[in-house]
């Protein structure tokens, strides 16, 4: 999943990105009202985390303002203000779910991924992805897993992040920066060559026992994932 977290409380705000980024999810982050409605009217996303109280601007004005610009993704409330009255505001404003403060990370897991396996069986006939394939190779999604040739391999969450990332782009060259920015969440440094490392790894693991190449390299432009 692609989330944007929308928190001004910095330590709610990384604990929150650090579980789901765990669990192998890339996160976005915002410490504000308008910061996050700007990630959110500018980029996709599976699922928005959003805090009821935020400064600049109100985390219900930001969701008013997210459907009024027919951004449908789910929301989830997080709020400190757990009165029933508070909730059905909320609810009311266009959220789908509510949820208290203090509250567990494991209960926040459970409802974000019952949205958004919701919202995407409500917009795709055939159901939500659970998969992506190319050649012999499989992704699952749910198990995270990947099988290549009915093999499992031993593949790490930032591995598997890459690698979805790509899928999901397979056929359409992906610069660095981009990979950077999507994958790990940081401003790209040209200087680094954490990508490359990280894509040298997994294209190793990709074609062990002899299996045809499927991540290539496009000199000076970036990554491609396709078939020969």
């Amino acid at each position: 999943m692609k989330l944007l977290v929308i928190e001004d409380d910095k330590t709610t705000l990384e604990y929150i990105k650090k579980g789901f980024v765990e669990q192998g999810n890339v996160v976005d982050t915002a410490e504000n009202g308008p910061d996050g409605l700007f990630f959110a009217t500018s980029n996709s996303y599976d699922l928005v985390v959003l805090d009821r109280m935020l400064p600049k601007m109100d985390g219900l004005a930001v969701l008013s303002a997210m459907r009024a610009a027919n951004i449908n993704i789910p929301v989830i409330i997080l709020s400190a203000l757990g009165h029933v009255d508070e909730r059905i505001k909320g609810l009311q404003a266009g959220g789908d779910d509510y949820l208290a403060k203090p509250f567990s990370f494991q209960e926040l897991t459970i409802r974000a991924t019952i949205l958004v396996e919701r919202h995407g069986a409500s917009n795709q006939t055939n159901g939500p992805v659970t998969e992506l394939t190319i050649d012999n190779l499989v992704m699952d999604l749910v198990g995270h897993k990947v099988l290549r040739a009915g093999k499992e391999l031993t593949i790490q969450p930032k591995e598997f992040q890459l690698l979805r990332y790509l899928l999901e782009h397979q056929g359409q060259v992906i610069s660095r920066t981009l990979l950077f920015e999507s994958v790990w969440d940081y401003h790209f440094d040209p200087k680094t060559n954490v990508i490359d490392v990280h894509v040298a790894k997994l294209r190793k693991k990709l074609e062990e026992n002899g299996e045809p190449q499927l991540i290539h390299t496009v000199r000076g432009a970036g990554y491609v994932v396709r078939t020969l």
